[in-house]
């Protein structure tokens, strides 16, 4: 990596995931409980989410304090660089909250808008993810490549679910279209880790409703750097109203069976 510029964000990402990810494996209070809600009674915050979104704002505040941040507890601030920080200090909170082990710390720094450094940290799983826009996709150091593309009847694929009534209707009805046509499916709790086993090959596509830019910055572009492709409907980019990410030559029928099936309204 020759671009000083790169090098600083991705060892600060780095820097700020690890510690965010110490402190959630580390001081997780045996009495841990439900400190807020978001969208719906059970779309949970904890007292350490928030705990370790400070702790990478306060890290980025030192480092970098003329860039943007907008994490999902509620930091957000514009910025006079260029540089925009996007977190989510803790993805799949329910998880943490029931004490499995899929959830993550996911970082990822846009220069003008686009995503060129992204980090996720899964302390449980003892991996490291990480990638810069150009450079390939790595975990614990070692370069990763998604896995060749399948047929859709052969291929495993990871989705997740709202928590607002209403959503998990319409993406049941999408599942009862999806399942019958695939291997199998897989939830597992967290969106920037089912990106990044998409990067690694433990999963052929994934796909989502709803997911927020700090849900998938980091792990899109970890996926893409790995020879996967995102986005969301024809001719649209990954967004809440629908992200996708799969090997090339899987991922246009899996966009087509989806949009078939209307994954991207309620």
């Amino acid at each position: 990596m020759t671009d000083p510029l790169m090098t600083e964000l991705l060892e600060t990402a780095l820097e700020a995931a690890h510690g965010a990810g110490d402190l959630l494996r580390d001081g997780r209070p045996a009495d841990l409980g439900v400190a807020a809600t978001k969208t719906s009674p059970i779309d949970v915050v904890t007292e350490m989410d928030i705990a370790a979104e400070k702790l990478i704002t306060d890290l980025l505040a030192r480092r970098r304090p003329r860039d943007g941040v907008l994490g999902e507890e509620g930091s957000s601030s514009e910025g006079s660089s260029g540089v925009r920080w996007v977190i989510d200090p803790l993805d799949g909170t329910v998880n943490y909250l029931y004490g499995l082990p899929s959830w993550a710390v996911s970082i990822a720094a846009e220069k003008d808008g686009e995503t060129v450094a992204g980090v996720v940290i899964a302390p449980v799983r003892g991996e490291t993810f990480h990638a810069v826009l150009g450079q390939g996709a790595w975990r614990n150091g070692e370069r990763v490549h998604c896995r060749p593309a399948a047929p859709l009847e052969e291929s495993l694929i990871g989705t997740g679910f709202g928590y607002v009534r209403e959503r998990r209707i319409g993406q049941a009805r999408v599942l009862g279209g999806v399942l019958p046509r695939v291997r199998d499916i897989r939830r597992g709790g967290s969106a920037a880790i089912d990106l990044c086993d998409v990067a690694c090959g433990r999963l052929n596509g994934y796909y989502e409703r709803g997911l927020n830019p700090w849900d998938f910055a980091a792990g899109a572009l970890i996926a893409r750097e790995a020879g996967a492709l995102t986005g969301g409907r024809p001719g649209v980019p990954a967004s809440t109203e629908l992200t996708i990410a799969a090997a090339p030559g899987l991922f246009e029928p899996l966009r087509g069976l989806l949009d078939d099936q209307g994954a991207w309204h309620d």
